[in-house]
């Protein structure tokens, strides 16, 4: 007779006599009851190696540490030392091992403790596996990457780098977005309010973040004005365009430099700081430390590179037949930058300074306009190519589905981030 099992719930006793009626019946058939299983866990692989076969040992290169020091610390023999380092050659110059970088030794896991493998983390990704028996050979690897998409949010109280490192973020992400909105927004000149939202995607290796990746998406309110930013790549070329697919990059930078503060503006009539007389002041003064970086904020033609008397090593930059940049005050020049030579836009130029007349290091930035000089906080410099018409299709789709990702980012009064 076949017996088709039901599985009830029934109260305590009345199941048990139930059981017991059944079994005097014959319902219920003798099974067999299986032996348990061992269940073997996964090994833990590290650098493609079973970590749980050896005994491991990790560390970071100490001051004054190379190679052959590290490896004798642990039994290695100098021949072998010397003979690894020959066949690591072709793929690392073991001269290049760095103070505070991590390495992983792997020894046998009995009490010899020989060392079989030894690791060197060249960067966060790239690592360098030492064999240390046989053939010892050398090769590379490099860990998995994984890429995490994330939103952020949140109101300028002081500074888009304050608000970044204020909530803990890295400040990698503040860069980002000085490159998104660089020909479009002056980040010295952010008032307490703006605010912005942001979808990006983070770095991580071994569960840790090691830096941003790309903006796809950014809304930043600039006095009063939404700005929007969505990131559009075809045919190997990347830009950000706005919601109408207008090309956010411009023809001028907003800004030489970056993340410094206005000393002194444009003005008809301004006491001279060293002088002590009043005069026009034809620019604007960044202050920012010596040996920042200055770039030019288009591409041009260097047609004067010296001494400029009051303005110090000077390099002065011809765009077009309308526009010429100056940059005073240099500490010294940037290599490759001649007189009668081209230049492309953000290309670095020199190094802030105090050369001149200067009551302390910075950049005195100067515009003019058809000779004349001009408010550089000022200018509209027109926009670059905006989305081809024949990809205007493709990039809606994109914008509209990226857009509904920013509009579900709501606004805080802090900054704070969300993973997705």
């Amino acid at each position: 007779m076949t017996t088709k099992y039901i599985r009830r719930v029934f109260p305590g006793l009345f199941f048990i006599g139930l059981l017991v009626s059944f079994n005097s019946c014959g319902l219920f058939q003798k099974k067999e009851i299986a032996e348990p299983v061992e269940v073997i866990p996964e090994p833990t692989i590290k650098y493609g190696l079973p970590v749980d076969s050896f005994y491991v040992v990790e560390s970071t290169v100490g001051a004054g540490q190379h190679l052959s020091s590290i490896l004798s610390n642990f039994g290695v023999k100098l021949g072998t030392i010397d003979t690894i380092a020959k066949n690591a050659k072709p793929v690392f110059d073991v001269r290049k091992i760095r103070q505070g970088n991590n390495y992983t030794l792997f020894q046998t896991s009995d009490s010899t403790r020989k060392a079989k493998y030894f690791v060197y983390e060249n960067s966060p990704i790239l690592y360098t596996v030492f064999e240390l028996f046989d053939s010892l050979r050398v090769y590379q690897g490099e860990k998995e990457v994984v890429f995490k998409m994330k939103t952020a949010h949140g109101e300028i109280q002081s500074s888009l780098w304050n608000a970044m490192k204020a909530s803990k973020l890295d400040p990698m992400l503040a860069l980002k977005m000085e490159e998104v909105y660089a020909w479009t927004i002056d980040f010295f000149g952010l008032q307490k309010g703006d605010r912005f939202r942001l979808v990006y995607d983070e770095i991580y290796v071994d569960s840790t973040s090691i830096g941003i990746n790309n903006i796809y998406a950014a809304q930043f309110d600039y006095y009063g004005k939404e700005i929007f930013a969505f990131r559009f790549e075809k045919n190997d070329s990347v830009g950000y365009y706005n919601e109408k697919g207008e090309n956010l990059q411009k023809e001028f930078l907003k800004a030489p430099l970056k993340f410094s503060r206005i000393s002194s503006g444009f003005s008809g009539g301004r006491m001279h700081p060293i002088l002590r007389i009043v005069r026009p002041h034809h620019g604007v003064d960044y202050a920012a430390p010596t040996g920042t970086p200055v770039m030019s904020i288009g591409e041009g033609t260097v047609i004067s590179k010296g001494w400029a008397g009051g303005g110090g090593n000077t390099v002065k930059i011809k765009h077009n037949s309308v526009y010429t940049t100056v940059y005073m005050h240099l500490s010294r020049y940037a290599d490759g930058v001649n007189q009668g030579g081209r230049v492309r836009q953000g290309q670095v130029i020199g190094y802030v300074g105090s050369t001149g007349l200067s009551t302390g290091p910075h950049l005195d930035f100067r515009v003019y306009k058809g000779g004349t000089p001009v408010n550089p906080l000022t200018i509209e410099s027109p926009p670059a190519k905006p989305v081809d018409t024949k990809y205007m299709p493709e990039y809606t789709i994109l914008k509209d589905s990226l857009l509904r990702d920013l509009q579900k980012i709501e606004w805080k009064e802090k900054l704070t981030i969300e993973s997705e």
